[in-house]
């Protein structure tokens, strides 16, 4: 009613936060996102949405919705918008794992998992801490019996939904966008490619459909033991840490044993490592795709295409043989035919009944009894009869408008053959106007839409997968809250797994500043693996913020980092802190010989 009424009632604040509450709280995420951008564009917009955390915290509600369907382009947005309005992030957002994780990382990969800090967790201890002997431990749910309590109360803790992993969100909006290049293209034909020949377009269809389709699910499954030669046990056992010595039988009870503890603590069996086959790139083929232009939310160009408009490009339409009209598949003259020959069956059954009804005027109720019993007809047909007047009359009053219409065309040629110039002959006798033709978009100015929904979505990559996880990390504690220190590890394994060296020192120092130290393996890793990639400058970095934060560095890994910038010499002179903390390592171990 909001959109037919726009020339003088438009939405205000108020009223967009309503209707982003109502769309979180129904999990219509993509409503919800369309209106929280357009309550941004309000200062204090956010603030309104939080309501000072009654009726639910739809704020904390949003947020966490966003981050549970891994869309953390929007979720990113909606932390700025915060930033702008100065509020500050609730203490309800940041409950959404039981894995030790928030917002922060729950939606990176792997899912419902607690993160891997480099050192081992005491959990007797931990259970003890968390008031597991006295009984003060956090529950997930309430105990049977109970009165039903909210999960984040005091004593609960927020058990979620299965999350969105970012990485599957891409694919999902990927393949949801080249859905629309192909019906757009099966829709427009060769003309969306412009100069290209039929065998491009079959081409380009399978490309897609391949695209859309997505890669193979298929699960790995290990091998069966029994079948598995001696190199296939001892690699399986190798892989996981176990002993590998012994007879053959040996070997085989040692791999059934490993399995069942796996299979008995919930972990996933070992299988061998697949190489993944790269896509290959066909330019051709894409340069072909990017030709396809979507118009969806474009008022204007499909008020043209009503009216036949730019149904081809520049206005020429296509030589014979590649002409694909979409009219072609109907036969007009056989349509009209069969139209014609239907109304006269009805006007002589329409005199039939006439007559019956005046010649036995005594047998009317018996011959509505009997209409009764007949079988219903289908929804479709019900819905289109007029409810407000008798079945009989609604068919009587159709079949004279029938008439009539034809009567007109006949006296009055009142339709062109060509449906776009009768399109236009409609709009010149004003039985309707083009300009009622508008979309929520229009009328609300949400100039945004079109750009979003018509450009193509981003690949995901592990190393943009990072950069997102540094932001969003940032911008919550610039907001007042405290990731875990799960969620910097997360962050951390996966710029280990991109690799990205330039990004460990920047995660490692928020870590720190948080006050959270991790064990002493993750920092060996990290180290160890920017030797490895050659990332000298990145390494001995590291090890000084080590050194300077007081967080104790191997003496074999400090081994590795002296002698690797010993046998660089065209790497330039570094720091004054870190030449002393390797100078003062290399004094000691001296001393020590």
């Amino acid at each position: 009613m909001m959109v037919e009424d726009h020339k003088r009632l438009q939405p205000n604040m108020r009223t967009y936060a309503l209707l982003v509450e109502c769309f979180t709280k129904y999990c219509v995420i993509r409503e919800a996102i369309r209106h929280f951008r357009a309550l941004r564009t309000f200062e204090g917009g956010t603030t309104a949405l939080h309501n000072e955390g009654n009726f639910g915290d739809p704020l904390s509600l949003y947020l966490r919705a966003l981050c549970r369907e891994g869309r953390v382009v929007e979720l990113l947005e909606a932390l700025e918008a915060m930033a702008r309005d100065n509020q500050q992030i609730p203490p309800r957002a940041m409950i959404l794992s039981r894995k030790y994780r928030s917002l922060v990382s729950s939606w990176i990969e792997p899912l419902q998992e607690e993160a891997e800090h480099g050192f081992e967790i005491d959990y007797i201890a931990r259970y003890i801490e968390e008031g597991g002997l006295t009984g003060e431990r956090k529950r997930w749910v309430p105990r049977k019996g109970k009165t039903p309590l909210d999960p984040d109360a005091d004593g609960f803790i927020y058990s979620n939904p299965m999350e969105t992993s970012f990485k599957q969100r891409c694919l999902e909006d990927w393949k949801m966008y080249h859905r629309k290049i192909l019906k757009t293209l099966q829709n427009e034909g060769l003309v969306a490619l412009r100069d290209a020949s039929e065998a491009d377009y079959h081409r380009v269809v399978e490309r897609l459909r391949k695209i859309i389709k997505g890669p193979d699910q298929n699960v790995l499954k290990p091998k069966a033991a029994s079948k598995m030669i001696v190199s296939e046990l001892k690699e399986e056992l190798e892989a996981q840490g176990l002993p590998i010595d012994g007879t053959r039988n040996v070997l085989y009870q040692r791999v059934q044993k490993a399995r069942r503890i796996n299979r008995s603590r919930g972990r996933p069996l070992w299988v061998p490592p697949v190489e993944e086959e790269e896509e290959e790139v066909d330019e051709e083929l894409d340069e072909l795709i990017s030709r396809i232009k979507l118009h969806e939310g474009n008022t204007e160009f499909w008020k043209r295409r009503f009216l036949g408009e730019g149904l081809y490009s520049n206005n020429v339409k296509p030589s014979e043989d590649d002409k694909s009209d979409p009219l072609d598949s109907l036969d007009d003259v056989d349509t009209i035919e069969d139209v014609a020959k239907e109304i006269e069956e009805e006007e002589a059954e329409e005199e039939e009944e006439v007559e019956q009804t005046e010649n036995q005027d005594g047998e009317r109720v018996i011959k509505k009894e009997v209409e009764a019993k007949k079988p219903l007809q289908m929804i479709g047909v019900q819905l289109l009869k007029d409810v407000d007047q008798p079945t009989t009359t609604s068919k009587k009053s159709r079949r004279r408008s029938s008439r009539a219409s034809l009567e007109d065309d006949r006296d009055e040629d009142w339709f062109p053959e060509d449906i776009f110039e009768a399109f236009k002959e409609l709009q010149k006798r004003k039985v309707f106007d083009v300009s009622d033709m508008y979309t929520i978009a229009d009328v609300w100015g949400w100039t945004w839409e079109r750009e979003l929904k018509n450009r193509p979505p981003r690949r995901w990559s592990q190393e943009w997968e990072v950069e997102l996880a540094i932001k969003i990390m940032h911008k919550v504690i610039e907001l007042g809250g405290i990731p875990t220190i799960g969620d910097c590890a997360m962050i951390l394994r996966a710029a280990i797994k991109a690799p990205l060296p330039s990004a460990f020192l920047k995660i490692l120092q928020t870590t720190h500043g948080l006050g959270y130290v991790f064990g002493s393996p993750l920092y060996d890793e990290v180290i160890t693996l920017c030797l490895d990639l050659g990332e000298l400058d990145a390494a001995i970095a590291i090890v000084a913020d080590l050194e300077t934060t007081g967080i104790l560095v191997h003496d074999e890994t400090l081994d590795r980092v002296i002698s690797a910038r010993q046998t660089n010499d065209a790497m330039p002179k570094p720091d004054s802190a870190i030449d002393t903390t390797l100078n003062d390592h290399s004094l000691a171990n001296d001393e020590a010989s």
